[in-house]
């Protein structure tokens, strides 16, 4: 598999295969709300899209970067949306880079995204699709985020190596600046437990697929091949 890593700015023409990474916050709470029942997630565009969003459908959860506002059920925080009962419910979701970089390759034919709560699961999608090319889109810090470079770095040594140690990867990412950031309170919105729950390897067993849904860009839990079905592939 030839894996390249690029900023978002750095993205060309619509990849075949994207995997989008943000580990600190936005797809590790991506995950956090499907464990709780979510149905689906929709990406949203912009503040402004959410809200109306959130306008036309009263019943969905809204949720965004930063500290609460007006009109937004909850903030982009793991530790505290992991007590939320969301059985059935559809979140709208905004944040800084995570749902920017997945929009950014709505074209592709399949976009996966992904933290390290996924990680396996990620890499056992891959495996299954067996796709020579994979962009991993590293979202934070124009492409820079260590937290999100080593989490597809490890990812990508998964789904061709299946013994790959996480150690290294997840030192890096405990070590990075949006780590740092979250953990001294620089970051508003933020739960004392948010670091260690993006930081725990493979929580969940499920991947999780967005695609173009009626003109939105919706996250959806994927269930994966479990190593019994690989080997008999």
């Amino acid at each position: 598999m030839n894996a390249r890593f690029l900023g978002i700015a750095e993205l060309g023409e619509a990849p075949s295969v994207a995997v989008v990474v943000d580990v600190m916050r936005a797809f590790t709470v991506v995950a956090w709300a499907f464990a709780r029942g979510a149905e689906k997630i929709v990406l949203a565009e912009s503040l402004d899209e959410a809200l109306a969003l959130k306008a036309r459908h009263p019943d969905w959860v809204a949720l965004k970067d930063g500290p609460p506002a007006p009109g937004f059920d909850m903030v982009n925080s793991p530790g505290l949306l992991r007590s939320v009962d969301l059985t059935g419910r559809t979140v709208v979701q905004k944040t800084t880079a995570g749902t920017v970089g997945a929009l950014a390759v709505k074209e592709a034919s399949l976009v996966l995204c992904a933290g390290f709560v996924v990680a396996e699961a990620t890499a056992r999608l891959l495996r299954a699709r067996a796709s020579d090319s994979v962009t991993f889109v590293v979202t934070g810090e124009d492409g820079h985020a260590d937290e999100d470079l080593a989490c597809a770095q490890y990812i990508a040594r998964r789904t061709t190596k299946a013994g790959t140690d996480a150690a290294e990867f997840l030192r890096r990412a405990g070590e990075s600046r949006a780590a740092a950031e979250l953990a001294e309170g620089v970051r508003q919105g933020v739960h004392p437990d948010d670091v260690a729950l993006c930081l725990e390897l493979d929580r969940f067993t499920f991947g999780m697929v967005a695609a173009l849904e009626d003109s939105l860009m919706v996250l959806r839990r994927c269930e994966v091949p479990s190593p019994a079905d690989e080997a008999s592939a």
